[in-house]
């Protein structure tokens, strides 16, 4: 979805473990670069002063309540009428739509460490939200639906990051699908900030997918 002059767009900086949201609005656009005026916090609602080559995240819902997304840079400023900061645009085809609740799930192979009371679990994720997880059983397990369990789950990042999401679980059901079977976790103590990277990573999966053609 083509972005359009007068856009709201809210901001929210990758690397850091702040969680931010700035808003702003595009102000003017060419095919390069996207040019909004000074981002202001939607907390403390201050102006934000956002330093040369921050990578952010932008998100913007379109007139029919779509929502949609993309990664973009601090490219520096441009003084107008209005001053103005300089973000680049990476295309339409680089904008990818999302769920308005953020909770956007993903298929993704990932390890995940799941202990129960004095029982240790290592299995492989069908899929992760930043609201929980569907996990692959290959064992005999301990637990049953309503359950607590403790998870860790490591989350590779393109830039070559890697972040540990430590949290608590609810089973909320264990399943059978083809010849597997699958146990639905949701997550019930995840932090802030392990939320943030786990959007983050299904955000940079998600385009990864839309590129090669996936859903």
């Amino acid at each position: 979805m083509k972005i359009k002059l007068g856009t709201n767009l809210t901001l929210e900086p990758i690397f850091t473990e702040k969680k931010e949201k700035y808003r702003c609005k595009v102000v003017d656009m060419d095919d390069q670069y996207i040019y909004v005026d000074y981002p202001i916090d939607t907390i403390t609602n201050k102006t934000v002063f956002l330093i040369d080559g921050a990578q952010l995240r932008a998100t913007y819902v379109e007139e029919l309540k779509s929502a949609f997304a993309f990664q973009t840079e601090v490219l520096g400023k441009r003084n107008g009428q209005i001053p103005m900061i300089r973000l680049s645009y990476p295309g339409d085809s680089e904008i990818i739509k999302i769920q308005r609740r953020d909770f956007v799930r993903v298929h993704s192979p990932l390890d995940v460490s799941v202990q129960f009371e004095d029982e240790k679990y290592q299995f492989i994720t069908d899929d992760i939200s930043a609201g929980g997880s569907a996990i692959l059983l290959n064992r005999e397990v301990k637990f049953k639906a309503n359950d607590d369990v403790s998870i860790l789950i490591p989350l590779a990042f393109n830039n070559g990051d890697i972040k540990y999401v430590s949290t608590i679980a609810k089973v909320v059901r264990i399943w059978d699908k083809d010849s597997l079977t699958l146990a639905s976790l949701q997550f019930t103590d995840t932090d802030d900030i392990d939320k943030q990277h786990i959007v983050r990573f299904c955000f940079e999966r998600q385009l990864l997918m839309r590129k090669k053609g996936l859903k």
